[in-house]
């Protein structure tokens, strides 16, 4: 456990995952959320995701990055990232929680570094030694991320979007993706497939 407070956060995380276990919703960015590319787009992209989810992670590696170059560099698309927990929760927290200490300009930059090296924190077992060297690479110290991951403000404000994106948008899983507000689908899904849906969005 990272800490006693994350504890407490992951309980949260668990109980809300279980209350939305319904289907449908997905809503737009929110105050909060974490958004690349111009937002009066015509195409709004939203992917739910947890940074403990090897889905999540795979698609960050794997597809993102092309994603990325192709629509939202070329300000075709604004891509929101909304915040989900998934097991084990205390993890995912922390990941979030770090990733907003690192500043908003390096956020997708740490998230990207934590998917990279889920392999190795799940191998080892070393959660917390994996966070942390993240966290100084992007300028943080020992005792700074300490302080991050243990927030009780952050923690309430994260829990916060974790309830509305279960119990408003009634996401049950990690990825989650919507486009215009209309779902793509859950789990692992192509570019080809995010072609399709943003080619019909662009109509």
């Amino acid at each position: 456990m990272l800490s006693r407070r994350l504890l407490i956060a992951a309980v949260a995380g668990v109980a809300l995952a279980l209350a939305g276990c319904q289907k449908g919703g997905g809503g737009g960015a929110t105050a909060g959320d974490m958004s690349l590319g111009p937002a009066d787009a015509k195409v709004q992209v939203v992917e739910y995701a947890s940074a403990s989810c090897s889905h999540c992670a795979r698609f960050a590696t794997e597809v993102f990055p092309a994603f990325k170059a192709k629509y939202v560099d070329t300000g075709k698309v604004h891509y929101t990232l909304k915040e989900f927990l998934t097991p084990p929760e205390e993890v995912a927290a922390a990941g979030f929680l770090v990733a907003r200490c690192a500043g908003k300009d390096k956020y997708f930059t740490v998230l990207d570094a934590i998917f990279r090296n889920q392999p190795e924190m799940f191998q080892t077992g070393d959660f917390r030694g994996v966070l942390l060297r993240i966290a100084q690479s992007s300028g943080m110290t020992e005792a700074q991320f300490d302080k991050c991951v243990s927030d009780p403000a952050a923690l309430k404000a994260l829990n916060e979007r974790v309830q509305r994106a279960a119990t408003v948008d009634k996401i049950a899983a990690t990825p989650t993706f919507f486009v215009n507000g209309k779902k793509v689908g859950e789990g692992e899904i192509s570019l080809a497939q995010l072609d399709q849906a943003i080619a019909e969005a662009s109509k």
